[in-house]
């Protein structure tokens, strides 16, 4: 596991076949925090990665960074781990981590779209769009359930609302290419987020 940062798509030519590919910079990460069962009642690191000022980083936070040795970061996150003995505080980890994997989960923030219809939001196909449909053509219909003993909103029911900016994994990302010097990591096919938006990068759990 490793966190990083999308850069950005390109493509690349591999066996005269042109593949799609994401751009990852997976930088020096750092353990910030190592949690014991003896302790918090549960084993597990904390990985930080990207700089941030120090003005802009709160009272214990600083704590917390100056205790591990590394300057403040922007982006941690908290890993469980079997045996929290095996790291250390103030350890790098970088991308050569994942050498040797062929396949791996990336979960990040997708783009955040504000507040969307029911067409776009949930792929509706919309009303008629022929004579007798008045200025209703994209709306989601009737929200109420269907008598008058059961007239509210059921649960769960698909309407317009705020679209994206949420928790997306994509699963099963081909490696196709590793650059240890300059931290990169090349994965087949698209990743969530915006450029430069932050990424979770673990061994995929459904390869064997």
């Amino acid at each position: 596991m490793i966190l990083g940062k999308k850069i950005g798509m390109t493509q690349i030519f591999e066996d005269e076949k042109l593949i799609p590919v994401t751009v990852i910079e997976a930088g020096t990460n750092f353990i910030t925090q190592i949690k014991t069962e003896e302790k918090e009642g549960y084993n597990a690191i904390t990985l930080a990665y990207g700089d941030k000022r120090e003005k802009n980083t709160t009272k214990p936070e600083l704590g917390i960074f100056k205790k591990a040795g590394v300057t403040p970061k922007r982006f941690l996150k908290e890993f469980k781990v079997a045996n929290p003995a095996d790291f250390a505080l103030g350890q790098e980890i970088k991308v050569d981590v994942l050498e040797g994997i062929e396949f791996v989960d990336i979960s990040g923030t997708s783009k955040g779209k504000g507040t969307a219809g029911v067409m776009k939001r949930h792929n509706f196909g919309g009303n008629r769009a022929s004579h007798g449909v008045s200025r209703n053509h994209r709306l989601g219909g009737s929200n109420a359930g269907g008598a008058a003993s059961n007239s509210n909103v059921p649960k769960g029911k698909k309407m317009a609302g705020r679209l994206g900016a949420e928790k997306v994994t994509v699963q099963n990302l081909q490696v196709i290419k590793f650059d240890v010097e300059n931290s990169l990591l090349l994965v087949k096919g698209a990743v969530p987020g915006p450029k430069n938006g932050y990424l979770v990068i673990k061994k995929s759990v459904k390869k064997y």
